[in-house]
């Protein structure tokens, strides 16, 4: 039932994200009547009203009817569809997740990422994070013999390619850190309660970086990548950093331009494009990638 409600949810603010000029009931009932979900019911008014309103209680989306517009249906504030926040995130998601649906037939043919997802951690710590209370954290390093123990006051959670990451102040650190989920051994909440800090935002804390490695001993710098043309068009659709620019372009490259802090994992993807992507500058970053390389050619030598 809920999944199916759900899903209506999903069709209507669709419906009118699409329709660039609005769109009225009666178009959108017709739409409706199209549709495998209405299995042949007009949708009344009252039902759309109700729709409306639980669709801006879920995703924070405002639709309104324009009267000056021979009453057409816009999203007021339609631009929350494209942001990066979790509202967009979790619009995009549960979106792809009930139009999925209707491909159950073929779901041997549909092949998925695998994903750490441990949801009660995830969750528990969501659960600190707004009830404002810290953690008590055994966490294993891959880089460590043994587990450590601490107490923490979670700040925010990023996901970055397929894992999930928890940044974290305790009192063995001056500043925040960063923590994998799939390293936690054990996590359990306190009845210790903290203040969120005003001057911390999840946002500017990864700003100047590639992922989630934060090096605070590192600055913000132009960076300047040389990219084949054969690869362009996945930087231009999905961008390294919210700083890139293309700043030149030709029949046979691409030079894009970033502006942060060129972390250990920001090399790392650089050396898996292989020999279609080159760091022009800067000189420094250019140095250490032709050292790194020239170490991975002695192996293979």
């Amino acid at each position: 039932m809920i999944g199916n409600l759900l899903s209506k949810y999903i069709w209507l603010t669709e419906t009118i994200y699409s329709a660039d000029k609005g769109i009225t009931f009666a178009e959108i009932n017709k739409k409706w009547l199209d549709s495998d979900l209405s299995e042949g019911i007009a949708l009344s008014k009252r039902t759309f009203h109700k729709w409306r309103i639980a669709i801006e209680e879920l995703f924070g989306l405002i639709i309104e009817c324009e009267r000056k517009n021979e009453y057409r249906f816009i999203i007021q504030n339609k631009e929350q569809l494209n942001n990066n926040d979790l509202i967009g995130w979790l619009f995009k998601t549960l979106s792809i997740s009930c139009n999925l649906e209707q491909y159950k037939s073929i779901k041997n043919r549909i092949l998925l990422e695998n994903i750490f997802t441990d949801e009660e951690l995830l969750f528990s710590i969501l659960d600190a994070i707004r009830t404002q209370k810290t953690l008590n954290i055994t966490y294993q390093s891959f880089f460590r013999n043994n587990a450590i123990s601490f107490e923490a006051i979670p700040y925010c959670v990023k996901m970055f390619h397929q894992r999930w990451y928890l940044v974290a102040k305790s009192s063995d650190y001056d500043n925040p850190k960063v923590y994998s989920l799939d390293r936690i051994k054990d996590l359990n909440i306190t009845e210790n309660t903290f203040k969120f800090p005003e001057d911390f935002s999840p946002e500017e804390y990864f700003s100047s970086f590639y992922g989630v490695i934060v090096d605070e001993s590192m600055d913000a710098e132009y960076i300047d990548i040389i990219v084949n043309n054969s690869q362009v068009g996945y930087l231009r659709s999905l961008p390294l950093h919210s700083s890139q620019e293309e700043v030149e372009q030709t029949d046979k490259y691409s030079i894009f331009r970033l502006f942060m802090a060129p972390t250990f994992d920001f090399e790392q993807y650089i050396l898996s494009m292989g020999e279609y992507m080159e760091v022009i500058s800067p000189e420094w970053l250019r140095k250490r990638l032709i050292n790194r390389i020239n170490k991975m050619t002695n192996i293979y030598k």
